[in-house]
């Protein structure tokens, strides 16, 4: 029998007892400072953005303060309370949390909610981080461009509160595996490094090392070369119901596109210059931070209009193999990237040497 077996037949021998959150703890919203308030040491402060850019399930520091005069009116927790953000884009963030490890009170922003409660905090934080709080907090939420959580939603969650003891020990444990994976992946990240430089030593030397090979514009193995486009926002015509597969420049990323997260209609493709593309294509990002990217679509599809989009003669050459020769170019793409923006264009991708 395990430590965590006997501990739940001394402190529950009845089972453990599930409680609502708002039973156990009071929820209350954050204050309403903002980005703009921000100064380089005084209060400390927890903007509800900085929950998923600097996401950790504890913490005990801060990297933002704002004046103590802002601080006044705002709203702040206590150590060991949970901060959770409860507004975002997409219902995998939405109210992503931490708990408050610190000495001290922190001033919490708008779009938070902060539980004060009596529960061991890494306990209550690794709960609200389960699969059994995802399910409950699906239908809890509302909105469609922006999910929400309210705070008065949050009091209706189901949890096991099992005596503080057994909290500790599951503590334990999850900590114990946490530490793991954090070890486990740090190896496997040194791994992927060494592979993926030993990968691009071979592929450059299988694409350069090619003897009496002629050497070609990429342009004259293209048979087409289109751009895309998009659609007008807030014209539902273009969007609603859209079955159409709509790759954008974040889809392409050295790989093989086989599902997208955006469609648009029919009327969209009639009306604009978002266009048919044939599977198999060679897409090549051609603005901005992911220009020089490539990818193969492997599903019959459309674009914007920062994805150039190459359809490979077959008669001239494998459609992978030219995708290999512009992956292995990507540094001497970058460096031809034009204006402010960092933008290429079809001539300069076209002209590269393969």
């Amino acid at each position: 029998m395990s430590k965590l077996d006997e501990l739940i037949k001394k402190y529950c021998p009845d089972g453990v007892k599930y409680k609502k959150l708002g039973d156990i703890a009071t929820i209350s919203r954050g204050g309403n400072f903002q980005k703009k308030d921000y100064v380089s040491t005084g209060v400390p402060c927890i903007h509800y953005g900085q929950l998923y850019v600097h996401y950790n399930l504890f913490t005990d520091n801060v990297i933002t303060y704002i004046h103590k005069d802002k601080a006044v009116k705002q709203k702040f927790a206590e150590p060991n309370d949970i901060i959770m953000a409860v507004t975002s884009e997409n219902i995998e963030d939405v109210c992503k949390s931490i708990a408050w490890l610190g000495e001290e009170k922190v001033a919490v922003s708008g779009h938070s909610a902060i539980i004060h409660h009596s529960m061991n905090p890494k306990y209550l934080a690794y709960y609200l981080n389960s699969l059994h709080f995802y399910k409950q907090k699906v239908k809890l939420a509302h909105g469609t461009k922006v999910i929400e959580v309210t705070p008065s939603a949050l009091n209706e969650v189901s949890l096991p509160v099992p005596p503080l003891p057994v909290q500790e020990e599951i503590v334990r444990i999850l900590d114990s595996f946490t530490s793991l994976t954090a070890e486990l992946q740090d190896k496997l990240n040194t791994e992927l490094q060494a592979r993926k430089k030993q990968y691009e030593y071979y592929r450059h030397k299988l694409l350069t090392n090619i003897q009496n090979a002629q050497i070609v514009e990429l342009r004259n193995v293209v048979k087409k070369s289109t751009a895309g486009g998009t659609p007008k926002k807030g014209m539902p015509e273009f969007y609603d119901h859209a079955t159409i597969p709509w790759i954008r420049t974040q889809d392409v990323h050295f790989n093989e596109i086989t599902k997208v997260n955006s469609y648009i209609t029919e009327i969209a493709v009639q009306k604009t210059s978002a266009k048919w593309i044939p599977e198999n294509c060679v897409i090549v990002a051609i603005s901005g931070a992911s220009a020089g990217r490539c990818a193969i679509n492997k599903i019959k599809a459309t674009t914007n209009q920062h994805c150039l989009n190459l359809e490979i003669d077959s008669t001239k050459a494998i459609y992978k193999y030219i995708y290999y020769c512009i992956y292995d170019q990507f540094n001497e793409l970058i460096s031809l990237k034009q204006v402010a923006r960092g933008d290429l264009n079809s001539s300069l991708i076209l002209g590269i040497k393969i």
